[in-house]
């Protein structure tokens, strides 16, 4: 990845995944990072994205694309807690299910992290 900070790393990944043109997003900041249980330290970033985006999904990075409507994830009953086993240790995950669509692991701790600031309290998920 270089030296490109974490908004610039974000559009860059979106136009190779799902070939979102950066020209096409209001970027409104960065949340805090996060350390997944694969190691990595990513750091999420917020944007607003123009309603005529249709995304184009690179199959060998991309299996699919959908939304998932705000309302449904400030719903906190439409957040669960899972578990997961890696490397010997047990872990709570999040997991999010909308329409057949199972979201979890960083992904839906992402989404969580975002709940939380736009709410302005701390989910107890």
């Amino acid at each position: 990845m270089g030296d490109a900070g974490p908004i610039e790393a974000a559009l860059r990944e979106a136009k190779e995944e799902v070939g979102l043109d950066p020209q096409q997003v209001a970027v409104a900041g960065c949340l805090e990072r996060l350390l997944t249980v694969t190691g990595f330290l990513v750091t999420p970033v917020v944007g607003f994205v123009a309603p005529e985006f249709q995304p184009i999904p690179d199959d060998t990075e991309v299996a699919e694309v959908f939304e998932v409507p705000l309302e449904f994830l400030l719903e906190e009953d439409n957040i669960r807690m899972s578990y997961r086993e890696r490397l010997g240790a047990r872990m709570r995950v999040h997991e999010i299910t909308y329409e057949g669509h199972r979201i979890w692991g960083a992904t839906a701790s992402m989404l969580v992290g975002f709940i939380s600031l736009i709410s302005n309290e701390k989910t107890n998920i």
